[in-house]
Order: structure tokens, then sequence, then C-alpha cells
């Protein structure tokens, strides 16, 4: 039995799964670590946490399948998009990594994001402006966070830190690379234009290979610790994001993935590189020939976390809020640190969304924009914030956490909107994510999207994602479509036609709102950003 060893590395964990070419799991590990907020706006990794906890799941991983027979044909990676680490000449950290959710670099993207550079910064690397890029962090940390950019050795992401474990190359993949705003993706080369504005040269920066690459052989010390032969090739892989659309078979143009943890994201994958005119959607390389379209929403199933304490029906710190993630775990706590665990936190919102089932659709006239955490797509604008409007004396709390929910599902339906710009015509959704654990969650993504949402256990995302790229390169898996029959649905939720019929009125809403309030929202968030530093 053949396995390639799947890594995903995301903002609160490292997973290993080892997987088989038909998708079958043979065996799964995974790490945590912790997400670091030492102030407002900070979100930051230990650099060395990570590289322990990816060293400690690839050995466990590659134990486990020689114990059981199998034979290891090689490691492929996942990893978290948009985090930024400096780095020695040899691959050594030189302080923390900032994740995509690190908000520093707010002003230098509100700036940037409606210039003409902008537009083409977006339009030529697939990745928007926002303070999640790495392009904006490094603009930042350059004018304002008092650092010599130019000075430092090395600069790398989560991808670069973890292959630092696995194999000496300093190599990144086009699809990371893409969502560091820094490459241009179709000639797959730096950006010269973005290189000028991050204050960066293209020597400071990993070598650019393609997400099928093999970049060496697994480290002769890992390999020993693991008990796993000598010479097993180390596959560059691509972004989690893009993984988790291959995890779940989801590599045709008519089937859309849907992940719905804490926060959310919908992608399509097509044969060509496209971003819409209004600069809405993302677009990253999974293998040659496929791109993955979309957009993420910071705001999924935090927002019923949030909920759960402010409307308590969950004790915790008051006014206690969620800690942001990567919009692909779903299982790893709030990153809250309060000591509550996943069970108390889950038993806590599944009684909000029975209050919610309670209330009828639409939540009698209540409609919420649900921008805790800011937003992404489609609106990439980190001072929105969230309202509830329309709030009247007779409305609850069933109906505030109703409208919270179908406000995260009309987002989604809004990044749906922009890929049906460009041409994307899905007709069926599969759909990961804790959240999709209640019914309401899933009956109203499908009604918002007005589409059949497949829901099914048996995938590891990312890593199955990360494993079935893995054999597509070593040529177990000569064509990536044979990747949608690994997908085994246990459920499937069609749209509910009254649902349908709100979210069709709702979503036009949305977007007006959303444009009339902009500046006042903005205004909200400096007043918030000024209190915080009192």
């Amino acid at each position: 039995m053949d396995v390639v060893v799947g890594v995903d590395v995301g903002t609160t964990s490292a997973k290993a799964a080892a997987v088989r070419a038909d998708g079958g799991v043979l065996t799964v590990a995974s790490q945590g670590y912790p997400l670091l907020v030492p102030e407002p706006g900070h979100a930051e990794l230990d650099p060395e946490a990570v590289r322990a906890a990816v060293r400690s799941v690839v050995v466990e991983v590659l134990g486990r399948a020689a114990r059981e027979g199998a034979r290891v044909s090689g490691v492929c990676l996942s990893a978290a998009m948009h985090g930024l680490v400096a780095m020695d000449a040899d691959g050594t950290p030189r302080g923390p990594l900032l994740t995509w959710a690190d908000g520093r670099a707010a002003e230098v993207a509100r700036t940037l994001r409606p210039t003409a550079q902008g537009a083409r910064l977006h339009g030529r690397s697939g990745a928007p402006v926002h303070p999640m890029s790495p392009l904006v962090k490094l603009a930042w940390l350059r004018e304002h966070g008092g650092v010599d950019v130019a000075a430092v050795p090395r600069w790398g992401g989560v991808k670069e830190l973890a292959l630092s474990v696995l194999t000496p190359r300093f190599a990144v993949d086009l699809s990371c690379a893409g969502a560091s705003g820094l490459v241009d993706a179709q000639a797959a080369v730096w950006d010269v234009e973005a290189l000028r504005v991050a204050g960066v040269e293209e020597s400071q920066l990993a070598e650019v290979v393609g997400t099928t690459e093999v970049v060496g052989e697994l480290a002769a010390d890992v390999a020993r610790e693991a008990g796993a032969g000598a010479g097993v090739p180390v596959v560059v892989g691509a972004s989690d994001g893009v993984l988790g659309s291959l995890g779940t078979g989801a590599v045709a143009s008519t089937v859309a993935a849907v992940s719905l943890g804490t926060s959310g994201a919908l992608r399509v994958t097509g044969g060509r590189f496209v971003v819409d005119d209004d600069r809405r959607l993302f677009c990253y390389a999974l293998a040659p020939g496929l791109w993955v379209s979309g957009g993420a929403v910071n705001n999924a199933g935090s927002v019923l976390r949030w909920a759960s304490r402010a409307f308590g029906a969950l004790s915790g710190p008051a006014g206690g809020g969620v800690g942001p993630d990567d919009g692909h775990d779903d299982g790893q706590g709030d990153g809250q640190g309060d000591g509550l665990d996943d069970a108390a936190l889950d038993a806590a919102d599944a009684a909000l969304v029975a209050e919610a089932a309670r209330v009828a659709p639409g939540a009698d006239g209540l409609l919420a924009l649900p921008y805790l955490l800011g937003e992404r797509a489609p609106w990439w604008n980190a001072d929105l914030s969230g309202a509830w409007l329309g709030l009247r004396r007779h409305h609850g709390r069933g109906h505030l956490v109703r409208a919270g929910m179908e406000g995260v599902c009309l987002q989604l339906a809004l990044v749906q909107e922009a890929l049906t710009a460009v041409g994307s015509r899905p007709e069926v959704v599969r759909a990961t994510g804790g959240a999709l654990a209640s019914e309401l969650w899933a009956q109203l993504l499908a009604s918002a999207l007005e589409l059949p949402v497949e829901l099914g256990e048996g995938t590891e995302g990312s890593a199955s994602g990360a494993a079935l790229l893995g054999h597509h390169a070593l040529g177990a898996l000569p064509d990536l479509q044979q990747a949608a029959g690994t997908w085994r649905p246990e459920h499937i939720v069609d749209p509910v036609p009254e649902m349908v019929a709100i979210a069709r009125r709702r979503r036009p809403l949305v977007t007006e709102t959303v444009t009339l309030l902009a500046d006042v929202l903005r205004g909200l968030s400096a007043e918030s950003e000024v209190a915080a530093t009192d």
C-alpha cells in the first residue's frame, strides 16, 4: 500500500495524514500551538513552535505508516496563507511569524487598495490588497514598524518555515507565493513593482516553483527519527485553501467548495487565472492548468461564538470575543485562552442555534452585517464592523442570532455573485467545517447560494488535499479530476424555498447598506483603535 503524507500547517495546529491515491486515510496526527495576541491588532505565532509541531506530526505519521506496512512514496505540504517571518540566511527565524489576521498594516492597505497601483498588484498576483497580505505587511514594517526590511537575509511565510524542517532548499510554491501579493502569478516570477512597494529584493525571497515540484528528499534526521527509509521525496505542495478544495474533490468548475468553521470561504476551481474587475476575488494556483478563485470571510462560526458569550449562553469573560483563525480550523477552540474546552463551547453554540431555529426565516425583519472581525471578501475592508439593522422591541436573542447566521451566509452569496461575474456557474456545493454540524447552518447556506449542499465526513481537508496533490506529482494520480471520486457525501441539504426568497431580497440590501455605512463604520473603527491604545 503506497501512501503520501500530506502535511497541513495552519494557524493553530499542524496536521499530517497518510493518504492513499483513492483518498483513503490510513492515519492522522496533529499538534497545536497557540495564536499569540500580545496586543490588540497583533496575531502572531512562535515560529519554533510551528517547526517543532511540523516535525512531530511528520515523524509520528511516518512511523505509524511504516508499522502498518505502508510504503511512504512522498511528503507534500499545505500551508496557511499570508504569513510573514524574518529569517537568517540559514532559515532560522529572527522573530515572530505574523499571521494573516495581524491587522497592524491596515493603514497601508487602506491607502494602497483604492489606487491604480493597488488594482495592478491584485490583478497580477491574485491576492487582494488587505492587511493580511505580506506585501502590505512588509510595506508597513518598512514605513511604520521601524524595520530595515532590506537588511533581513530572508523573508518567508508558513510554507518556507515548514519546508525548513523537512528539506534544505529555500523554495515556495506558486500558490503560497501568489497569496503573498508579491508575485506575478501567470508568469510565476516575483513581481518587480510589488517588490519595490514592499522594499525587498528577489534575492531575499524563496525560489518560486510549481505546486507539483519535488524540492528535495526528506531530511535524514527526520527520516531516521521516524524509522523511515532514506530518499523520501518532498513535494512543495500548495496553500491550504486550494488544497481544501482538492481534499473534497471540488476540482471541476461545476462544483464549489465551502468551508464554514470559525471563518469561512467559497472557492471554485477552473482552468484559467481570473480576477474580477471590482477586485472582489482571490485567485491562486492549484496545479498546472488549474486555478482556484473565490473569497474568504472573517466571520462565520465566530459570530455564534461571540453571541454565546455576549448574550449569556456561555459563562466566560464579559464581552469576550473570539480569536482569529485561518478559515480552515474548526476543531481547535476559539483562541480565547479562557480554559473552556471545545465541548462546553460547542454546547453553548448549539443551544443558541436551537433558539435561532425557532425564529421565522428573515428574523422578523432583522438584517445583520456580521463583521465582528472586519471583513475580507468581497469588501476586503478591515474597518467594517458589525451591525444589526431593523431592531425592534419584540426582537430577542434568537432573532439576533438567526439574523447573524443569515448574514454570514449572505456574505458567502456575495462572493458567489463575484464568481458569477467571471463566468462561474457551479451546480452543487461540497461543504466542510464544524459549523455545518447544524442543520440550520446547512439550510441557510444552501438557500443563500441556491444550490444543494453536500456534507461529508470522509476527508482530512487540506492535509488530504496535499496528499492527493503529492500522489499526482509522483505519478500515482495522473489526472487530478480523479480526485472528485474521493469525496463521499453522507448527507445532501437542499435550498428551502422560503429562505431562498428572503435571501434574494436581502442580498442587494447588504450591498446597499455597506456602501452607505462604510464611512460611518470607518469612523467608529478609528475610535475603537484609539480606545484600545488608551
